[in-house]
């Protein structure tokens, strides 16, 4: 086991029933992103009881705490703090049964779908620790509690409202997430571990005309049901079979009746990628195709393009990822696990990206034991409720432990008085 985390074991015991209670309140009052307003007050008001200096309302609602402890590295933890709109229909006794008003206006159903919740009382236990342990560490723990991670939006604006102004520069920058693993798990991989993801709203422009004189107009939705068709065709035959590349439309809208051909018709589209240059070759094919189907059914103009949102993609450091994950496995044993990378995104690498620091992201197991078990040798694993689904609920125990000892266990790397590395103690 980690040194440094069996030196901090009694205040990690101590401090769980604590956690429990923060992540159940988090789970059953969920807040949409740029929402998180409730959540930011506790997450500060726990920060402050634990001696933290707090800065609130960082890129809007985001709360960040830095503890200083003496000379030495400094590390800087993160945690998402935003919901879903997504019912809840796990069933459990603290089950969010909230509802808000979106972006567009529109009343929808809220939860913790992705685990954000658990995300938050992670840190939030990992401070709590560190704080009543400052005998067995030195130097500064930074812990950024952010916002709209599931809109792409909150890194850039904590970084947009100065955050490198309010924190020292880390010298690493960590996170984790949690997956449909078995719960004790932890997963973790060098390199790539997410994907880049790209997510565009094409407004295609045409002539409205009744149903029965079609020739009188232009149809919009045929150009766009073209476009949709070819669009799949840029991974299948623009890009490298050795290069990963999924483009997804998954909205598709246009008209107000049968009869009647629209004058706009719009889809949303996603692509996700592994490489910034198939990147780039991806979403400029995109264009090319749009444009090329608008003017082959002599649209009236050229559709137009609007971001809706766009996720880095997540590399982590080689040094730094061999060495959090021999620290993971003198602690967690046959409980580490090698991940390959997933197809999800996260907004997360744009801290490291922006100010030149070395990070690493992680998986922490959230199944029940037993049930993944089960799966396991049923070979329905794939079929797990995970993140996004409505269903998802993550075992209590192991996981609140698990996640804040991986926390500990990587962060001590850097802060420990006695350094650990590769599993022993230096």
């Amino acid at each position: 086991m980690s040194k440094f985390i069996v030196q901090l074991s009694e205040k990690i015991e101590l401090g769980l029933p604590q956690v429990e209670a923060i992540y159940k309140d988090l789970h059953k009052y969920p807040e949409l992103p740029l929402q998180e307003v409730r959540t930011a007050g506790i997450v500060a008001s726990q920060l402050r009881e634990y001696g933290l200096e707090v800065k609130e309302k960082v890129g809007g609602t985001g709360v960040v705490g830095i503890l200083r402890n003496g000379e030495g590295p400094t590390v800087m933890l993160r945690a998402d703090m935003d919901a879903l709109p997504i019912k809840e229909a796990t069933g459990l006794s603290y089950a969010s049964t909230t509802s808000a008003i979106n972006g567009k206006g529109e009343t929808v159903p809220v939860s913790h779908a992705c685990g954000h919740d658990m995300h938050t009382a992670w840190l939030l236990g990992a401070a709590k620790v560190l704080a009543n342990g400052s005998d067995s560490w030195r130097g500064t723990l930074v812990t950024v509690f952010q916002p709209a991670e599931e809109t792409a939006e909150g890194s850039q604006k904590m970084i947009n409202d100065g955050l490198l102004e309010i924190i020292p520069k880390p010298d690493v920058i960590m996170g984790q997430h949690l997956l449909q693993f078995r719960a004790g798990t932890v997963a973790y991989s060098t390199g790539q571990i997410l994907t880049a993801g790209d997510s565009i709203l094409v407004r295609f422009f045409g002539k409205g005309a009744h149903g029965g004189m079609p020739h009188q107009g232009v149809d919009p939705l045929v150009m766009a049901a073209a476009a949709v068709l070819r669009l799949q065709t840029i991974a299948s035959r623009e890009v490298s079979p050795q290069s990963q590349v999924v483009v997804t439309v998954g909205e598709f809208h246009a008209g107000t009746a049968e009869n009647i051909i629209p004058a706009e018709a719009y889809i949303k589209l996603n692509v996700r990628t592994t490489d910034e240059d198939v990147r780039k070759h991806v979403l400029e094919a995109i264009k090319r195709i749009c444009i090329a189907e608008a003017r082959a059914s002599n649209a009236p103009q050229d559709p137009v393009f609007e971001e809706i949102n766009n996720f880095p993609l997540t590399v982590n450091d080689d040094k730094v990822s061999k060495k959090v994950a021999a620290a993971f496995h003198n602690h967690f044993g046959e409980r580490l696990i090698e991940s390959k990378p997933l197809g999800a995104s996260e907004d997360f690498a744009r801290y490291g990206k922006e100010w030149n620091v070395p990070y690493m992201y992680w998986f922490v197991g959230g199944c029940e034991k037993t049930k993944y078990d089960r799966a396991m040798q049923e070979g329905t694993v794939g079929q797990l409720p995970g993140p996004h689904s409505p269903f998802w609920a993550p075992v209590l125990y192991p996981t609140l432990q698990t996640g804040i000892e991986t926390m500990l266990a990587a962060a001590g790397l850097w802060l420990a008085k006695e350094s650990e590395e590769e599993g022993e103690v230096l």
